[in-house]
């Protein structure tokens, strides 16, 4: 069968050609005509079959009539990673150079403008990360009512990364007549609900089983120590004594394990990269560039890169550590032998990592092969030593965890550590006998220390205390009484004026005051809204008149010059009935 037979437009066959393609994947062979004929797709592939060109053909070819709106796509394609959506990008422009389409990607670490520019011109196909499409849609400049296609790549790497959620708001936000094509290189329970949920009666393809590897890669186990330090030392003595390395990715399974081993690389005089996800945008395109160019010989990825990389020409894998995941490990040595070609994929086993490796051969159906002997074999000198990794693991703390668990261990090359058990009794013994000494010790020096210490004869000078007691005297300050005229400083007439203003109080002709005409000048104050508030120009006391600016309507406590006539008559009364 060729793409002639499949149903493509003229413009997509001639873009195939040129391309140097001929026959179609499985895959294409199944998807394609059953995308052109607008239904529903579940696709089960693994990377390195031609996925992207089933459903990017078709597309192309339904693309062809029609065009966009502003801010409204036509078609949208959610990848799980920047670099998946780049790699989308390029075979759009790869297949659609004979078409006039506006292609727009929405990825992170890139600036909004470019991006907005594009979807103002109107966008046929929208690739993008649901991360940053959510975000724009939020800030309402992205309207998903016209689009007719949607694709969601990568489903089960949308599962790890925890993009589902964010799936589901985005099928919710598409117009239900659309046709949905998932595609996922493995059928987990969360995938197989989320395709029950979304797609129409879609046709089920499977191109391959999803845990096969490709006959092309050969594979290989090599055994090593637990230390981070003899597994670089294996692996650098893998790339020196490789035959026919012309570029090699080494996968581990933590970011940090990537610098360090990128670090020590680099330090021996290879040429690396390194490419996690923790680097921006501008350095992990700077990374895939050089190595897609051959600029560097060496790529040390995480696994967000392990779906994320399309070279199609990778010599050896080197998985630096065993993935906990079976199904990762089919992703990683997949990024050679693609196309034909044959590749190799090397796997550094330590004795912790059995049980991982147990579940790739039984996912695989491969019993894979041993470079050299099995880990099992190697020497008690190359193996770790568990009294050490136990000491690391509990936070015990140092050397005295290690000899506690020495006896247990087993290994031989710690003999002294061995022994130490055993004297523990003696020398907890001997410590209790040099304790009862040491206190005698002490005394004997203690006496030796009042002796020498003569000048420390301060408790005769404390009976001198008594001298105090001459101070006792103090009845002299009887003569205090002349403080009176004190008293008389402020000459009671203070006292006096208190008394006047005593008279103030007599002033019980306050009822008058309410009589005074100047009480209806405080109609005037249009501040309060209350005629009880005047502005009180020959006032004596001016701080009222601050309190009254600052809007306090209520009674000045105390008595002063007023006082609420609801205070006064009551106590009048209750004083008249006593």
């Amino acid at each position: 069968m060729t793409f002639s037979t499949l149903g493509l437009s003229d413009k997509v066959l001639a873009a195939v050609t040129a391309a140097g393609y001929t026959t179609p994947t499985p895959i294409q062979e199944q998807a394609i005509p059953i995308v052109l004929e607008m239904r529903d797709v579940c696709g089960i592939a693994q990377t390195g079959t031609g996925k992207t060109a089933s459903f990017v053909l078709p597309m192309l070819t339904r693309l062809e009539q029609g065009r966009a709106r502003a801010r409204m796509p036509r078609t949208l394609i959610l990848e799980p990673t920047r670099e998946l959506a780049a790699q989308v990008e390029e075979k759009f422009n790869e297949y659609g150079v004979n078409h006039k389409l506006n292609v727009a990607l929405l990825i992170g670490g890139v600036s909004f403008d470019d991006q907005l520019k594009k979807l103002d011109r109107g966008t046929d196909v929208l690739i993008a990360t649901p991360g940053r499409l959510l975000d724009l849609f939020g800030r309402g400049r992205l309207l998903m009512s016209g689009v007719e296609i949607l694709v969601i790549d990568e489903a089960d790497r949308m599962l790890d990364m925890g993009f589902i959620p964010d799936i589901e708001k985005i099928c919710k936000m598409i117009p239900p007549g659309r046709q949905t094509l998932m595609f996922s290189a493995t059928m987990p329970p969360e995938i197989q609900r989320l395709a029950d949920l979304f797609l129409r009666n879609p046709v089920r393809i499977e191109a391959a089983k999803p845990a096969s590897v490709v006959k092309t890669v050969t594979q290989r186990l090599i055994a090593s120590g637990r230390e981070p330090g003899d597994k670089r030392d294996v692996l650098r003595g893998l790339i020196r004594s490789a035959e026919d390395l012309k570029n090699a990715i080494i996968f581990c399974n933590r970011k940090r394990d990537v610098q360090t081993v990128f670090r020590s690389l680099e330090k021996h005089g290879f040429s690396v990269g390194a490419l996690h996800g923790d680097m921006d945008q501008r350095a992990r395109t700077a990374m895939l560039e050089g190595f897609r160019g051959n600029k560097l010989t060496l790529l040390v990825a995480s696994d967000v890169a392990a779906r994320g990389l399309d070279i199609p020409d990778v010599s050896h894998v080197y998985n630096y550590d065993v993935p906990v995941h079976a199904e990762d490990y089919v992703h990683r040595i997949g990024r050679t032998g693609r196309a034909g070609r044959s590749g190799l994929a090397i796997t550094l086993v330590t004795d912790l990592d059995l049980k991982h490796l147990a579940a790739i051969e039984r996912l695989t159906g491969d019993q894979i092969e041993w470079l050299g002997e099995h880990v099992s074999k190697l020497p008690h000198d190359d193996r770790p030593r568990p009294a050490r990794e136990e000491g690391r693991d509990s936070r015990g703390g140092g050397r005295g965890g290690d000899r506690r668990r020495g006896s247990g261990a087993g290994g031989a090359p710690r003999g002294g550590r061995e022994e130490a058990p055993a004297e523990r009794p003696t020398r907890s013994e001997a410590p209790r006998g040099e304790r009862t000494a040491r206190p005698d010790a002490v005394r004997s020096v203690r006496p030796t220390r009042l002796e020498t210490e003569t000048p420390r004869v301060a408790a005769p000078e404390r009976e001198a205390r008594p001298e105090r007691e001459a101070r006792s005297e103090r009845p002299e300050r009887e003569a205090r009484p002349e403080r009176e005229p004190r008293g008389e400083r402020p000459a009671q007439a203070g006292r006096g004026e208190r008394e006047g203003r005593g008279e103030r109080a007599v002033r019980s002709e306050r009822p008058q005051r309410n009589e005074r005409p100047a009480q209806p000048e405080r109609a005037k104050t249009p501040r309060m809204g209350d005629e009880a508030a005047p502005v009180r120009a020959g006032d004596r006391s001016p701080g009222r008149d601050r309190r009254e600016e600052a809007g306090d309507e209520g009674p000045i406590s105390g008595h002063g010059d007023h006082l609420p006539a609801f205070l006064l008559r009551p106590v009048r009364t209750t004083r008249s009935t006593d």
